[in-house]
């Protein structure tokens, strides 16, 4: 399976009154080598092992399970690399597409990023009021490399 996704940078705090859900989550990396990158998330109440290829560009290979939340709990306590990253996702519907934006919390709190799954790189999509400047291909905001500098 394909990932597409861009990232921006979030400017104002306008998306809350824009999202329908919004869920807490707390992820780690087993894995943070570009080629392999292996996260284990807790969104809420479920948790998922996630394996991704490496970027070229907004596109990269993912495979994504769903497993016990006390097993991600175990896996992010015992084999972690770096610390957890704890954050709030607000769900944004915007002309078609749904934009998911992540307020981190601890060390990192004060950065607000926005992502954009699209069907293919080339789609062609509107921007919502609250995004900035595009960070997709920029290494100091992968979630994998945000781990050296988080703590929940």
């Amino acid at each position: 399976m394909k990932e597409i996704e861009r990232k921006y940078l979030v400017r104002d705090m306008s998306f809350r009154e824009m999202a329908t859900e919004r869920r807490h989550i707390e992820q780690g990396y087993l894995s943070r080598k570009p080629e392999a990158t292996v996260r284990v998330r807790i969104a809420d109440d479920k948790a998922y092992i996630t394996v991704k290829g490496r970027n070229e560009g907004a596109v990269r290979d993912e495979w994504e399970y769903q497993i016990p939340v006390d097993d991600a709990r175990l896996m992010l306590e015992r084999c972690s690399e770096g610390a957890a990253i704890a954050k709030t996702r607000y769900v944004v519907p915007y002309a078609g597409f749904t934009w998911e934006v992540d307020v981190f919390e601890g060390a990192l709190q004060g950065l607000i990023v926005a992502e954009i799954e699209l069907p293919d790189a080339d789609a062609v999509f509107a921007t919502p009021p609250f995004v900035g400047d595009e960070v997709t291909g920029d290494p100091r905001y992968f979630n994998s490399n945000l781990t050296t500098f988080s703590t929940c």
